[in-house]
């Protein structure tokens, strides 16, 4: 007898984080939101007043007994906190779904995907040790890769754009908020979220004083990627620059594929794949894709002095398109 959704307990390690808000929010719009929650994150932020299941409730520190009885446990902190709670998240028996990236082409994880057995050849393993979950920008370029197959692609590359809500969370926001006002009216910069002055700018690097290193999130990119293409598809090259917005990823990609694509044909593959295909005068960006869970892209662009390269501009949600992709993860793990 299958066991009542009000008795499933659901674990969101890494509460306090934007995206492990984001993700509270959509599961309890969804047939979860009768579920038991319980919301921990590191000793720096255990306190934390917030609502669960429309009920106050506290954001505890991780303890021996944090995971007790959990049906699935969803870590969506930082890299380091899923790395050092996951041994004891395992014990519990549970689900563990990684969204922090930390888990990407671990030996016992499975990628997913919305449709992933269509788009990597695999089937899905409900006893898979670890499920991840990959951030927006590694399913943009992920898709895209697959979608272009079936015209030789001979490369691709990818430059992601990350805003401040992916790499440094509410921290990151508040202070691009203050640096912009601080430089608008000429006052000295604060910077002690990135050792380096995040508004206005675009950067390949934070300062070396900064939590937060890009190069890090570079990598954490490359091995998303990896894990979701089967082994036999080109591993595209990427890139990871600092943008100075708030909200919303964004991919310039360039492929070089057969010289016979079409705008048409190439709009059309791309969107049997998952993307939401925009008008010409209508190109996506952070504020279009903003509470959405599709990938927009805008139509495809020939490179007219160089036959055969094709450009590729696409925009989505950083934090609501891997939440909702981890609620349906959860849905079919109930199948």
């Amino acid at each position: 007898m299958a066991t009542p959704l009000e008795s499933r307990r659901i674990v969101i390690a890494g509460a306090s984080s934007l995206l492990g808000a984001e993700l509270k929010t959509l599961l309890e719009e969804s047939r979860f939101a009768a579920c038991d929650f319980r919301l921990v994150d590191e000793e720096t932020v255990a306190g934390i007043l917030t609502e669960a299941g429309g009920e106050a409730a506290l954001i505890q520190p991780v303890e021996e007994d944090s995971f007790n009885k959990a049906w699935v446990v969803f870590f969506t902190g930082s890299p380091a906190f899923s790395e050092g709670n996951f041994q004891l998240a395992r014990k519990s028996g549970a689900h563990i779904v990684d969204l922090s990236g930390e888990f990407a082409g671990h030996p016992e994880a499975q990628t997913w995907l919305a449709k992933f057995d269509v788009l990597a050849g695999a089937q899905f393993n409900k006893d898979a040790g670890i499920f991840v979950v990959p951030s927006a920008p590694c399913e943009i370029i992920a898709r895209l890769t697959i979608a272009l197959r079936p015209w030789k692609l001979s490369s691709l590359t990818a430059v992601a754009f990350q805003p401040v809500s992916s790499s440094a969370g509410k921290a990151g926001i508040e202070e691009l908020e203050s640096q912009t006002s601080q430089l608008l009216s000429f006052q000295s910069l604060g910077k002690e979220v990135f050792d380096a002055q995040a508004a206005f700018t675009m950067l390949n690097r934070f300062g070396s004083a900064s939590r937060h290193n890009l190069q890090s999130s570079l990598d954490i990119l490359r091995r998303e990627v990896r894990s979701c293409l089967p082994a036999d598809t080109l591993m595209p090259a990427l890139q990871l620059l600092h943008a100075p917005v708030y909200y919303g990823t964004t991919v310039s990609a360039c492929a070089q594929i057969a010289a016979s694509a079409d705008a048409v044909a190439l709009a059309q593959s791309c969107e049997s794949w998952g993307f939401s295909i925009t008008a010409e005068d209508a190109a996506p960006d952070n504020v279009s894709s903003a509470g959405e869970t599709s990938l927009q892209l805008a139509p495809p662009r020939a490179d007219l002095s160089n036959p055969g390269a094709w450009w590729f501009w696409a925009a989505a949600d950083n934090l609501r398109l891997p939440a909702a992709n981890a609620v349906k993860l959860a849905e079919q793990l109930l199948e």
